[in-house]
């Protein structure tokens, strides 16, 4: 499938998104039409629908680890660290959904917005 960890593949995401922010500055070729913006909002809403699955498979490694005695803490605070990263990601995961909700209305509400000469 992939030849790049998880860590490559988040970073190449981050690396995507800063591009997106980059190319939606101004006004520019494949840049300047409502239809330009919906197909933009519905990618942005598939990818927030696909982040609860990556985000509960972080947990599950986690879990895994955990039952099999392979974490500890720097700080001496496993049982605190790990209440936080699970609580974290569980919070992530709904703002992921909720994200993926709004932006499938943004493009619901654009999809009837033409361009007028």
């Amino acid at each position: 499938m992939t030849d790049k960890t998880p860590a490559q593949l988040a970073a190449t995401a981050d690396d995507a998104i800063r591009a997106l922010n980059h190319a939606t500055l101004g006004r520019q070729a494949d840049w300047e039409y409502p239809g330009d913006a919906y197909d933009v909002v519905g990618n942005l809403a598939h990818m927030a629908g696909m982040l609860p699955q990556a985000i509960e498979q972080i947990a599950q490694l986690l879990k895994r680890l955990e039952g099999e005695d392979h974490l500890k803490s720097d700080r001496g605070s496993l049982d605190a660290d790990l209440a936080a990263a699970y609580d974290g990601l569980t919070i992530a995961a709904g703002a992921a959904e909720t994200l993926r909700g709004a932006l499938d209305r943004a493009q619901n509400g654009l999809g009837a917005v033409a361009y007028k000469d």
